[in-house]
């Protein structure tokens, strides 16, 4: 296992954490943000797929554990200030979003509305209640 210096390059958050973007591989399109701590960043290069750090729960949450629906990694860019992360997946099942679209950028603000602008695959109830 190579030493894990490249880890320091990163400019963490005061708090330990960086900002992640989950960009698809093939379309392109932006998935989702989360954060990640040093432990899910290695994990997720050790692992070749995506494990983040869940603030709401304390704890690593690695992508797709309880839904399936996991996020291979294909490359892993740091931007230029050194503080955010893009993680190109691909994302198996096609459904990135806990509410069980493909993506959660979903609503969309036309005029002074937030609307609904992509449809749900599958409903969360089928993904989750196993």
């Amino acid at each position: 296992m190579p030493p894990d210096t490249w880890l320091n390059k990163i400019n963490w958050s005061e708090d330990g954490l960086i900002p992640v973007i989950a960009q698809e591989a093939d379309s392109g399109k932006i998935l989702m943000f989360a954060w990640m701590n040093r432990e899910a960043l290695k994990l997720t290069v050790e692992k070749r797929e995506a494990v983040y750090w869940s603030r709401s729960r304390k704890k690593l949450w690695h992508k797709g554990e309880e839904s399936g629906h996991i996020q291979k990694i294909k490359d892993i860019y740091l931007d230029c200030d050194e503080d955010v992360l893009l993680l190109i997946v691909e994302q198996i099942g096609g459904i990135a979003c806990h509410t069980g679209r493909h993506n959660c950028f979903f609503q969309k603000l036309e005029g002074n509305e937030w609307i609904v602008a992509a449809p749900v695959i599958k409903d969360p109830e089928e993904i989750y209640n196993k």
